[in-house]
């Protein structure tokens, strides 16, 4: 409990020696993985079919989700950054859809809050691909 509660402390009277890479001045995700075939023929799909991801750089939950993409497919999405400060902002437009949180996923006019495995967008989307690598 000692050590929690130090870290705690620490967390918040230095703030800013807890640092992330994906926050680092860049204000966008900064993905590391790399992209599957299946993940980018997923990609094109979503992308082809309207299919919206509205994110914020800073969201833990939009990197995580992004990494299962990858950084080829990730790019072939059509994302939406909501964060005023984050590159290629389009805020207004998050506002305008009332985005409560991220990721949000926009299939078929409905709003998903939530990250989701590429089998669950497939599913949702009616991809059908024989090889799921």
């Amino acid at each position: 409990m000692k050590r929690f509660l130090l870290a705690f402390i620490v967390f918040f009277i230095f703030p800013n020696q807890v640092k992330s890479e994906h926050l680092s001045g860049n204000k966008e995700l900064i993905i590391k993985t790399e992209s599957t075939e299946y993940a980018l023929s997923l990609a094109e799909h979503l992308t082809k079919k309207g299919i919206v991801k509205y994110s914020a750089y800073w969201c833990p939950h939009c990197l995580h989700q992004a990494e299962l993409f990858g950084k080829k497919a990730y790019k072939e999405l059509t994302v939406v950054e909501c964060s005023n400060d984050g590159i290629n902002s389009q805020t207004q437009k998050c506002v305008d859809k009332n985005i409560e949180g991220f990721p949000t996923w926009e299939i078929n006019g409905e709003l998903t809050i939530g990250v989701k495995s590429l089998k669950e967008l497939a599913n949702e989307s009616n991809f059908k691909r024989l090889n799921k690598t």
